[in-house]
């Protein structure tokens, strides 16, 4: 059996946090000092770290200065785990270090009218659902999410569907291939290592009809 890449997500409920911002690119997301690891570990601190903090970020800086007008730092959304955004999130560079300080804050869906191209693959190759749905939508989901009583939201990746606590409701598309990455919990490798049977029968008859380019 081929073990997961990251948790499988199949539905999901959360509290969402709004960031009523359009275009928030990956170094936005993540700051380029905070780039120097490629472990998938330790970026959560740092997420959209120039506006939580009022002071300059590096790496393994304690006692920072928080910013308290900035919405991550709003105790009503201290226990989100769905972002709401606005058009082309996450544009800019194409670290993949931006989903990884996503989800390591605690973040597993995304919701958005749109997302930059390789942000958008690099979040399913991760374990992060971008759910893109219409500016009318989006519209309505800030007006409830703002109200003094924090919304919650479940998403359910198998119905493709996503209702709010105040009682929107709506679908999304998703490619299936994406659908079904999320839903197991498998990224490029993992996918690959489901045919590890085929792949090592080819090995060994391609070993057999063509020795001369083995130096056994």
């Amino acid at each position: 059996m081929v073990s997961t890449a990251f948790p499988v997500f199949t539905s999901h409920t959360g509290i969402v946090v709004p960031l009523d911002r359009a275009n928030v690119d990956t170094d936005q997301i993540i700051p380029k000092q905070f780039l120097k690891s490629i472990k998938r570990t330790g970026f959560g601190e740092n997420l959209f770290d120039s506006w939580r903090y009022q002071d300059e970020g590096t790496i393994g800086k304690t006692n920072r200065i928080i910013n308290p007008d900035f919405v991550l730092n709003d105790p009503k959304y201290k226990e989100a785990s769905i972002l709401l955004a606005r058009r082309n999130f996450g544009c800019g560079s194409s670290r993949e270090h931006a989903v990884w300080a996503i989800l390591q804050y605690g973040i597993r869906c995304v919701l958005a009218p749109s997302y930059a191209d390789i942000f958008y693959n690099n979040s399913f190759n991760n374990g992060l659902l971008p759910i893109e749905l219409a500016d009318s939508l989006i519209d309505r989901l800030f007006i409830e999410a703002l109200q003094p009583s924090p919304m919650t939201v479940d998403v359910d990746l198998a119905q493709q569907s996503i209702s709010s606590s105040g009682g929107i409701t709506a679908t999304f598309d998703i490619d299936s291939t994406r659908k079904h990455r999320l839903m197991t919990g498998m990224d490029n490798v993992a996918l690959t290592l489901e045919h590890q049977v085929l792949i090592e029968e080819f090995e060994v008859t391609h070993r057999q009809r063509m020795p001369w380019l083995f130096n056994d």
